[in-house]
Parts: C-alpha cells; structure tokens; sequence
C-alpha cells in the first residue's frame, strides 16, 4: 500500500464517499450526474457504459444492457446524492448503494471534502 494512503486526512472535511448506481444507458447516466454535478452533490462521476446486468427482479431472471456510474461526493452529502439520485433516476426504483470511504490520498479526500453540496439550486 502506499505511504499516501497512510497520510492522516484533514478531519475538519467530511470523509470521502461513493455513490454506485446502474442507469438505462450513457445519455440518462450524463443527464442525472449533470444535474448533481450543477447542485454541488458530487465532484465527478465515472460512467461505465456497455455494461450487462444480470439479476432476479420480482422473481424472473433477467439480463438488460446498462451503463454503471460510479460517483464521488463526502459523506456530509451522501444522504443528500442518494435522495436525489433516486427522486431524478430515469428507473421507477432505482438501485442507488452508497458508502463512505476507508482510505484515500490527501488530495482526494480534500477535493471532495471541500463539496459545498445543498444550495447551489437543487430543484
């Protein structure tokens, strides 16, 4: 592991947290991060287009092409990105999982510590 991670993080920041969530395709993936990148939720979002799911959903077996997000916001907001994300997700329920992060360097948790998050027009 490298001596970064091992470098104390600046507490007075919230953690650093992801947010990981599968969306019909790349073009509703972009609309919704979009959206929580202009509201201040998350500072960037990586989106994995290409992707299969396969899954049981209400008892049958399915498989559906999907693009994967995955976003990076602070534990502060975590809340705050997953209610969003479900009230502007194109998919009736979602599955939105998110988690704060054990380690990461100093640089990164700082960027995304430093997320001012509600109030910058959520509507």
């Amino acid at each position: 592991m490298s001596d970064t991670l091992a470098l104390p993080r600046d507490t007075s920041l919230p953690a650093p947290a992801l947010v990981w969530c599968p969306f019909p395709d790349s073009a509703s993936a972009t609309t919704v991060i979009d959206r929580l990148l202009d509201e201040g939720l998350i500072a960037c979002a990586n989106i994995l287009p290409g992707m299969v799911s396969r899954f049981v959903w209400r008892g049958e077996r399915g498989e559906s092409a999907e693009a994967g997000a995955l976003l990076k916001t602070n534990v502060a907001v975590l809340e705050a990105v997953v209610a969003r994300l479900a009230a502007l997700h194109p998919y009736e329920q979602p599955t939105i999982l998110g988690w704060a992060c054990d380690a990461a360097t100093p640089v990164t948790a700082a960027w995304l510590g430093g997320l001012a998050g509600i109030g910058r027009g959520a509507s």
